[in-house]
């Protein structure tokens, strides 16, 4: 199968080359790889011009946006400079963080999983952060959710659900919307990946309410939101992020702020969300 891959990067010089190096020793190597330099001061792009210029199939983008670390917003907007440099002629498309070291088999693997179920749009493995010098999981979300920094779709999952959108939340709507069209998602425990810089350590307290506004953009409503806002915030050990995903919350819908989801795939994902916290509660 034709992997392409695209990998935004700000200022990542200390973890770029260690991606790039995992995915040049795949057993699968892929099609293309695209990394987007998204306005970098550091030496990302000299780690990164070295690389395309040793390997034919990594092209490297050029891009300047602000260096506001927005989650979502910016690095979707990375990821759809490098999506114009890519052909159609690729069975699989991926979005990776620039701070991530894959196991050799890794594509391989996920070629075999999409191979084998016609029916399968997104796979993906799982990240693991260092702690005390040993590699363990970083829970943050359910075993069946496919972490943002490493989501793998099939061609037809990635063109039906509108590619990916430019906002907080894209890594939830994406999988809400697959499910929506009847793709199957698959998580592979036995593929263990390296994520160097633990999710949100580069966030600024601009993003704090993006996570409630996110669910008001998935057309959650307010039970729905109270409960998952409770839910990360608990996660997180922080009832301040419960009160900033709240607020964050009244104020998109305060501001009317414009929806991620047509009104029938959000009655589908709310039904769905209900169904979760339903089967969970034993109800």
């Amino acid at each position: 199968m034709n992997f392409n891959i695209i990998i935004p990067a700000h200022n990542e010089d200390q973890f770029i080359g260690k991606t790039l190096q995992s995915l040049v020793l795949q057993t699968l190597q892929p099609k293309h790889v695209v990394v987007v330099n998204d306005n970098s001061t550091d030496n990302t792009k000299h780690i990164i011009e070295d690389y395309a210029a040793k390997h034919h199939w990594i092209t490297v983008v050029h891009t300047k946006s602000s260096d506001t670390h927005l989650p979502g917003s910016k690095i979707i907007k990375a990821f759809n400079e490098g999506l114009k440099v890519l052909d159609d002629d690729f069975d699989i498309i991926c979005k990776f963080d620039a701070d991530l070291i894959f196991p050799n088999n890794y594509l391989e693997c996920l070629a075999q999983h999409f191979e084998a179920n016609e029916k399968l749009g997104m796979a993906s493995g799982f990240c693991y952060i260092e702690k005390n010098g040993a590699w363990q999981l970083e829970n943050l979300t359910n075993k069946d959710h496919i972490r943002g920094a490493l989501k793998t779709y099939r061609k037809a999952c990635f063109v039906q659900i509108g590619k990916l959108k430019a906002s907080m939340g894209w890594d939830t709507v994406d999988e809400l919307l697959a499910k929506y069209h009847n793709w199957e998602i698959l998580t592979d425990a036995s593929l263990k990946v390296k994520h160097l810089k633990p999710t949100g350590i580069s966030y600024n307290k601009a993003s704090k309410h993006l996570q409630g506004e996110a669910m008001y953009k998935m057309r959650y409503g307010f039970c729905i939101t109270l409960i998952s806002a409770l839910k990360l915030a608990y996660k997180k050990r922080s009832f301040k992020l419960f009160r900033d995903y709240m607020s964050g919350y009244f104020k998109a819908k305060q501001k009317r702020k414009a929806f991620l989801v047509s009104k029938d795939e959000g009655k589908f994902i709310k039904d769905l969300r209900w169904r979760g916290i339903r089967s969970k509660s034993g109800l």
